[in-house]
Parts: C-alpha cells; sequence; structure tokens
C-alpha cells in the first residue's frame, strides 16, 4: 500500500475526489439549465459548485501529491500513470478557475452568455473523466491503496514496472 496520508489504514485522497468530481458536474449542469431557462438560481447554482469544486480538488490534491512523491517507487510505470492522473485534473483545475473568473461578477445579475461556462465546464469534466481513468489504473492495475496479500505483494515489483495497457493482457501463445 503505497498511500501515504492514510486515516485508519485507508488512503485519504481516493475519499476526498469525489466532492470535486460531483462538484464539476454540478457546474457543467447548472451552466446547461442555465442557457436552456435564463433563470437566475441555476446561473448561482453553477457559480456555487464551481467554488466548491475548485476547493474541493485543491483539497484532494494535497494528499494525492504526497502519495505520488513519497509513496510510488521512482522510476515505476505507476509514477508515469500518476503523472498523467495529476496533469489532468491540474489542467481542469484551470479551467474552472477561469471559469470563476469569468462569471465571479455575476452572482447578483444575469450574465450575458452561458456558452463560455458551458465549454470551459465541459471540456473541464471531460479531462476529469480521463484523469479518473488514470486514477482508477493506478489502483486497479498497480495496486496503489490497495492492501496486498502476502502472495500478491511477491510480484508487486514486476507489476510496478509494466507499462501502462500491458497489465491484464495475457501473453500470445
Amino acid at each position: 500500500m503505497y498511500s501515504k496520508i492514510k486515516i485508519a489504514g485507508h488512503p485519504v485522497h481516493p475519499m476526498l475526489v469525489a466532492f470535486p468530481v460531483a462538484s464539476y458536474t454540478g457546474t457543467l449542469t447548472g451552466f446547461a439549465v442555465y442557457a436552456a431557462t435564463g433563470h437566475q438560481f441555476w446561473l448561482n447554482l453553477a457559480i456555487a459548485l464551481n467554488v466548491a469544486g475548485v476547493c474541493g480538488a485543491a483539497l484532494a490534491a494535497l494528499p494525492g501529491l504526497a502519495d505520488w512523491a513519497f509513496g510510488i517507487p521512482r522510476d515505476s510505470a505507476a509514477k508515469k500513470t500518476g503523472l498523467i492522473h495529476a496533469g489532468l485534473n491540474v489542467a481542469a483545475l484551470g479551467l474552472f478557475l477561469a471559469t470563476i473568473a469569468s462569471y465571479e461578477g455575476n452572482w447578483n445579475g444575469p450574465a450575458a452568455s452561458a456558452t463560455l461556462g458551458l465549454v470551459l465546464s465541459a471540456i473541464g469534466v471531460a479531462l476529469t473523466i480521463m484523469a479518473g481513468f488514470f486514477g482508477w489504473m493506478l489502483v486497479q492495475d498497480y495496486h496503489i491503496g490497495v492492501r496486498l496479500a502476502p502472495e500478491q505483494e511477491l510480484a508487486e515489483p514486476a507489476i510496478q514496472h509494466t507499462q501502462p495497457g500491458a497489465l491484464g493482457r495475457r501473453p500470445a501463445a
């Protein structure tokens, strides 16, 4: 188990990622409904969820960075996968920060358009989904945050150096 930030033996990073994922998705939904209806409530909801998502992402990133920096073996395929996971999440965070900057002045009055919010949050959600794919790869393929049985631990060094996509495949006969 490579997670360095844990509570009662459970990794903290996976506990926190649901909050920004849900908030980012809600941000996109809020902008979509605002674009369709023009009701200020939906714009305010999108802005509030955007702020919550950015704060949640920053909070989730702290134990994730610690796990990546201090828990995953150097020069392993898992380290590279973790870097891709982090890069996609940072890019999504940047898009959601840009969305906040674009709409923060519209809390008390309607925005001229929801298009920018829709585009930025849609791309941000897509990046978050891709980041989730790589995050799950860290768990499923590289066993980051997973307690292994003693016999599984014996195979772990070989698994950590198997390139992404090669795990789970059977060798050609």
